[in-house]
């Protein structure tokens, strides 16, 4: 059953089926929600946030520190069904289950020091005051490619606060939905509270009506940059909240000054890990003109040596998986194809592996026009493209001219460098790192980007603000 409103129900709509990426099998199969169930869920959450708002936020914070804890007991096998249902290899599937504890953990500590602030009044006898106050009901919409830790980001810091979620997994890593909610659920229900979680899975209408529904304050979507400015219009219309998580063109730059070895590590999970899936995968490598050549001999090396790791993510021998299902694979075949078109040359890749499952070679394509409209434009799939830089200056100006800005990564070990790339004439992503991969990101900073990544932050720093109304008080 895709549907939770408080109990465990049948969804109305249809079945849809869950697929194993590393066979192509079937291995379940989850009902999904129609409008009136999600009515059910909708109508249950505003309901439950009547009561949870008045609750003291530490008690909150301790529900949410029980809800990580019980996700401690379930890391393994919830980790397994990540893996087995997305596809990552069984490390990543493991280790995205603990960002949700991580994050659990950091709202624990949140739920007693969310401040306001006090201001100067020039009134005498007066003082100013700010206070944060909770939304209401917060909708989540997540990717199939982070199907548990993105809902763990916004709904351990949501609930902090005083919301209550409702949230919409991707359709086809349903199970991991469901296995998710009920771990949430049971802590809830031990607790004697209603749910102040719900789930309707379902497909674009339930979505759409999500995102129409007045009663959903603040909506946080993760997916592509289409469907989320979609969101963003449909939310402002209605004057309420978004926050959005959406595409990614990533680029690291290897400076003449690089530590090599570790730009090379870097560079090798940056562009492989999640199948490429990543909404900061590495997508291009600006590497200087001295490090150029040997940098692409190393680094095809690398991707050689990886082909005797393919397998099936539940396999502890597999570094790289499949992707997840057979239109990744069609988008990756249309992106060689256009990619070659253009006169890009193929270093290494570039076809797919004969085995059951959606397994494809990963890639690197040299050769091309730094601004080729197929480099400007986002393929959710491991290709990554080379180029020759001349100095750091150019480096900069080819990784800011894509329309998205979510993360960016310069190796060096020049300070003047480091500072440059930081600065106002640096980076324009939300994610500015150095000598590490642009990949990934820890719960303690503020995670999301600017431009065409649509400028929202979840997870750490002061992103919890985003959940809650500011209220200036004379």
């Amino acid at each position: 059953n895709g549907v939770y409103d408080g109990e465990w129900v049948a969804g109305k709509a249809s079945t849809v089926q869950s697929i194993d990426p590393a066979t192509g099998r079937v291995i379940a199969e989850v009902t999904t929600g129609s409008v009136q169930d999600l009515e059910r869920c909708l109508s249950a959450g505003v309901a439950a946030y009547q009561e949870w708002k008045k609750l003291p936020a530490p008690f909150r914070g301790e529900i949410v520190r029980q809800i990580g804890d019980e996700l401690r007991k379930f890391r393994e096998p919830l980790g397994k069904l990540v893996a087995l249902e997305m596809g990552k290899i069984l490390p990543e599937g493991v280790g995205e289950v603990q960002e949700f504890v991580d994050i659990c953990d950091y709202a624990v500590g949140l739920s007693r020091m969310v401040g306001g602030a006090v201001f100067p009044s020039e009134r005498p006898q007066h003082t100013i005051l700010e206070k944060w106050n909770p939304l209401g009901l917060v909708g989540v919409i997540s990717a199939f490619n982070f199907p548990c830790a993105v809902f763990g980001w916004n709904a351990a810091i949501a609930l902090t606060i005083g919301n209550t979620v409702l949230w919409k997994g991707a359709p086809s890593t349903s199970l991991v939905s469901v296995a998710t909610t009920k771990i949430v659920a049971d802590v809830i229900k031990r607790n004697n509270l209603p749910p102040v979680v719900t789930l309707c899975q379902g497909g674009d209408d339930i979505g759409k009506q999500m995102v129409k529904d007045e009663r959903v304050k603040l909506m946080s979507f993760t997916g592509s940059t289409a469907v989320g400015r979609t969101v963003g219009v449909e939310m402002q219309r209605r004057f309420g909240r978004c926050l959005l998580e959406l595409g990614g063109n990533n680029a690291l730059i290897i400076n003449e000054d690089a530590p090599q070895e570790m730009a090379l590590d870097a560079a090798f999970f940056g562009c492989i890990g999640t199948a490429g899936q990543r909404c900061t995968t590495t997508r291009r490598l600006i590497i200087h003109e001295k490090l150029y050549d040997g940098f692409i001999q190393k680094l095809v090396k690398r991707y050689t040596n990886l082909m005797q790791r393919v397998g099936h993510p539940l396999d502890q021998a597999t570094l790289y998986g499949p992707v997840h299902n057979q239109q990744a694979v069609e988008n990756y075949k249309q992106t060689i194809q256009e990619a070659v078109a253009l006169g890009g040359k193929i270093e290494c890749g570039g076809k797919i592996i004969n085995r059951p499952g959606f397994f494809v070679e990963p890639t690197i394509i040299s050769n091309l026009p730094h601004d080729a409209p197929v480099v400007k434009r986002e393929t959710f799939a491991p290709i990554v493209y080379v180029f020759r830089a001349k100095n750091l200056t150019e480096a900069i100006s080819w990784n800011n001219e894509v329309d998205q800005g979510l993360s960016s990564a310069l190796f060096t070990n020049n300070i003047q460098s480091a500072f440059q790339w930081i600065g106002e004439n640096g980076s324009d992503c939300g994610i500015v790192n150095i000598n590490t991969s642009p990949s990934g990101a820890e719960i303690g900073g503020a995670f999301g980007g600017e431009k065409h990544t649509g400028g929202g932050r979840e997870s750490g720093s002061d992103a919890w603000k985003q959940y809650a109304r500011r209220s200036t008080i004379t």
